[in-house]
């Protein structure tokens, strides 16, 4: 199996792992906290503008992989909080149309660098 990764311009790594990789026709995107690539340091404001940050840095390493929301078949998602569900939800369905990826959305103790939010994505690559 080849692992093929994929860095992206504007998207922040807090740790030693790839912003994606692709394999055998599926790429698999690294969990984006909200963390503003130009500054490195986590957005300020709610839950709103962490989950818009988190969908930005999404789209940066989709970009780059050649990919779209559109190709997203599974999403993970979590948050610190649980009552941030409903703004995340809101944020999450400006960015998919139907039929939607499949979802889990998890309610976690913590998250790196102390945000509230937490997305990771797998998108299938176009059938030659």
């Amino acid at each position: 199996m080849s692992r093929n990764p994929v860095m992206a311009p504007g998207a922040a790594a807090v740790g030693p792992y790839s912003h994606a990789i692709r394999t055998n026709g599926t790429v698999y995107l690294s969990g984006q906290t909200p963390i503003d690539g130009a500054t490195g340091r986590l957005v300020e404001g709610g839950i709103e503008t962490q989950v818009h940050q988190c969908f930005r840095n999404l789209g940066a390493v989709l970009a780059a992989a050649g990919l779209g929301f559109g190709d997203v078949v599974k999403c993970n998602v979590f948050l610190t909080d649980m009552d941030d569900f409903a703004a995340m939800n809101r944020i999450y369905a400006e960015h998919f149309a139907e039929p939607y990826p499949a979802r889990t959305t998890i309610g976690v103790a913590a998250l790196p660098l102390g945000a509230r939010v937490e997305i990771e994505m797998v998108a299938a690559l176009p059938n030659p």
